[in-house]
């Protein structure tokens, strides 16, 4: 059931933190909405840019309408992830998506803020929520390439003003992530005081973490062991998921994980069946192995065993 994410941002607020998973294909759907079943959470699913274009933005559209037949219990959210305004107003316009990512954050202030409220003012018209971004994660992924030396920690004044000024539904905060697998060097981890200076200034609204995959290290020992070149991967610590979503988080992106499993397990049963060549056989794998990482994360997240209770709050 495709809700609202403004009814699951309700929900979660200050309890747990909703997991926004990035999917690309059927495998990916399958295995998402099986994890997202086995541990009863709810969840969003995310669409890049790139996922659109990958194969057709109809056919990932198809895939998900079916998975939500598949799976009639599950309850869900269909988010565009990191999406330049006009394919805000693609999504926006499409009648399929829940909310919209508007990333404007490599943009001065100003320019941020008059995009934003651009797609905002289109957005609200149809009642689909925005999440806007402030400061500028570091890292590579897909489309997004920022420097190390030109990311950048959301200022929890700005953030305020920025909030106040596009009239955006969440904010997704530079607090210390990046995206890719390289995120952290050394004993780094999330700026907790920054984040809790944000929820002082916006207090009750839905603060968004990019960049959350945990890069799993077993994961990247065996991506290595069967044949791969992964070296110096870090990632965020799960275990600082929920102390986050007590300080505001409610939605927490993860999408490189879910690369890094798909990667194990092609290159394993590959290395293990050099004289295979029929993809059916690891792509079942990886629906299980995917299906069981998305309920550990939403274990960590606080989101499992939620849905009785969402259910019960949404009259369903």
């Amino acid at each position: 059931m495709i809700v609202t994410t403004a009814q699951l941002f309700k929900h979660a607020y200050g309890k747990y933190a909703i997991g926004a998973y990035n999917i690309n294909n059927a495998e990916q759907a399958m295995g998402l909405f099986k994890g997202a079943i086995q541990s009863q959470a709810p969840f969003i699913i995310q669409i890049s840019k790139g996922a659109r274009s990958y194969t057709d933005k109809r056919m990932l559209e198809a895939i998900i309408r079916a998975a939500g037949v598949i799976f009639p219990e599950a309850i869900y959210a269909v988010h565009l992830d990191h999406g330049d305004e006009q394919t805000c107003y693609e999504c926006i316009d499409s009648g399929f998506f829940s909310s919209v990512m508007i990333d404007a954050s490599h943009d001065p202030f100003a320019q941020n803020v008059a995009i934003t409220k651009r797609v905002v003012d289109r957005a609200h018209a149809k009642g689909i929520s925005v999440e806007a971004e402030l400061g500028m994660l570091g890292g590579v992924e897909e489309d997004i390439n920022v420097e190390e030396g030109n990311a950048c920690l959301t200022d929890p004044f700005e953030a305020e003003d920025f909030v106040k000024q596009t009239g955006c539904d969440s904010l997704a905060c530079a607090i210390g992530t990046s995206h890719g697998a390289f995120k952290f060097k050394g004993k780094q981890s999330l700026h907790f005081d920054v984040l809790e200076k944000i929820k002082a200034r916006l207090p009750g609204f839905p603060l968004v973490m990019h960049g959350s995959s945990s890069v799993p290290q077993d994961e990247v020992a065996r991506i290595n062991a069967a044949g791969g070149k992964i070296a110096g991967s870090m990632g965020v610590d799960v275990n600082e998921y929920l102390p986050a979503a007590t300080r505001g988080v409610t939605k927490v992106n993860i999408d490189t994980d879910g690369r890094l499993v798909w990667t194990r397990v092609h290159r394993e049963f590959f290395r293990d069946k050099p004289g295979d060549f029929d993809f059916r056989p690891p792509g079942k794998i990886f629906i299980e192995e995917y299906a069981k990482f998305i309920a550990s994360r939403n274990v960590l997240l606080g989101s499992a065993n939620q849905l009785t209770d969402l259910r019960a709050s949404l009259g369903k």
